[in-house]
């Protein structure tokens, strides 16, 4: 298919079931950081985009949101996709995006070069969708915080190394601050601008 025939397929057979059950996932999720939750509503994106996150793309972007891609993503016919399924725009600077959504094996940029809200309007941030290989099998994370009892741990791999550095600088913005959904295959992980996240000592 061409990219044009790419922009007008692939996207929720029941759009109001579908996005309202993904939409619930992730509010239960960012309610619970580290808690591993399920996008069963199937879309076909345009690749490199996954189906969980169009399916989350196509859930939290609509015609009032402004919507950040890789050079990838960009480079694929998901803008068109996501105009024709979302009526969603893209921005054209990073700190202008609600939504930035970067694809497995791509850079993560930094999260300060992203919309960081302010003290009025903290919700005027943007919001990542990070793919990732998986959430096992790579350097354990130690997660506490509002919604956690304890702790919880997660061990992903696709994060970067200095990945740590960058969330211990985006918490002390708070309340301003990128909030996170990390996404593995069909599973997500959301963590909010209000985690704690450490290394785990071995």
């Amino acid at each position: 298919m061409t990219l044009d025939t790419l922009a007008f397929s692939g996207g929720f057979q029941e759009p109001v079931f579908q996005a309202q059950a993904v939409f619930r996932t992730l509010m239960d999720c960012m309610a619970r950081p580290g808690t591993i939750g399920a996008i069963a509503a199937t879309v076909t994106p345009p690749k490199p985009l996954t189906p969980a996150a169009g399916a989350i793309a196509l859930t939290l972007c609509d015609h009032d949101t402004t919507v950040w891609l890789t050079p990838a993503l960009a480079a694929s016919a998901l803008p068109g996709w996501l105009a024709f399924n979302a009526g969603a725009v893209l921005a054209d600077e990073r700190q202008n995006a609600r939504f930035a959504f970067i694809e497995k094996g791509a850079m993560l940029p930094n999260f300060c070069l992203f919309a960081q809200g302010t003290q009025e309007y903290p919700d005027l941030s943007t919001t990542l969708v990070v793919e990732i290989e998986a959430f096992e099998g790579g350097r354990p994370l130690v997660l506490k915080g509002p919604g956690i009892r304890t702790q919880e741990e997660i061990a992903p791999v696709g994060l970067p190394d200095m990945f740590p550095q960058f969330w211990a600088e985006n918490r002390q913005k708070f309340p301003r601050g990128v909030d996170l959904i990390l996404v593995a295959g069909d599973k997500i992980i959301c963590l909010p601008r209000t985690t704690v996240i450490s290394v785990k000592e071995a």
